[in-house]
């Protein structure tokens, strides 16, 4: 049975839809989204209904959590929710809020040799000891051996990672698609105009569709 792993949906339902038929898939076959399912794009509610419907498997995104978050009270004091967050917040469902709230923060397939996690993992930090902040945010490691959550801080985390596990991952819209020997980065910008991308096991292929249009600015605020 095959398993494909996609990258940051962000809302975007037609590019899913397109993707998962330009992968063929079948009912019964297996999928992982890598998080980011709601936010920023036109449709989080479509999303989450074909999660639902479809049985779609999804590890937890930084944007899942901070809905997720504020929808149970547990925002911090004096901070104000972007519309993007206000239109997800108002827009889901009870089913919706089940779903996201399942979500784990990273899933290990030992029979695919795989992990599917959001942002990253510290190198050298086993997995059940890596930070929730780090699974959902870490995008390097800078000089000094810091994980950090800035593009510019550093080099990739995923480029230090060195197995044996290949681990499938999203966050990082403005690396792009990342290929490194024991990790491969799913976000290739779908929502800002770029590609929705999976990557298939055990056949070990790439598949992308393009975005119907930029739905924000990948530069913006």
């Amino acid at each position: 049975m095959r398993t494909l792993f996609i990258g940051d949906v962000h809302g975007c339902a037609d590019e899913l839809d397109a993707l998962l038929k330009e992968c063929g898939w079948q009912p019964g076959e297996r999928v992982v989204l890598v998080g980011d399912l709601v936010a920023k794009g036109p449709d989080s509610v479509g999303v989450l209904q074909r999660a639902r419907e479809l049985g779609l498997q999804a590890v937890r995104g930084n944007h899942d959590e901070h809905v997720l978050r504020w929808h149970q009270g547990h925002q911090k004091q004096g901070k104000k929710l972007k519309p993007e967050h206000q239109q997800v917040l108002k827009s889901l469902g009870p089913a919706d809020w089940k779903y996201l709230a399942s979500l784990l923060l990273y899933m290990r397939l030992p029979e695919l040799n795989a992990i599917a996690v959001h942002a990253g993992l510290v190198p050298g930090v086993p997995l059940r000891e890596q930070r929730q902040e780090h699974l959902l945010n870490l995008r390097s490691i800078a000089p000094d051996g810091k994980p950090s959550k800035r593009v510019e801080d550093g080099d990739p985390w995923a480029s230090l990672w060195p197995g044996p596990e290949l681990v499938l991952f999203g966050h990082d819209a403005l690396r792009g698609l990342q290929k490194h020997p024991h990790a491969y980065g799913l976000d290739s910008g779908c929502v800002y105009g770029g590609r929705l991308t999976a990557y298939v096991l055990p056949e070990g292929r790439f598949y992308s569709v393009p975005a119907r249009r930029a739905y924000m600015d990948l530069n913006g605020p």
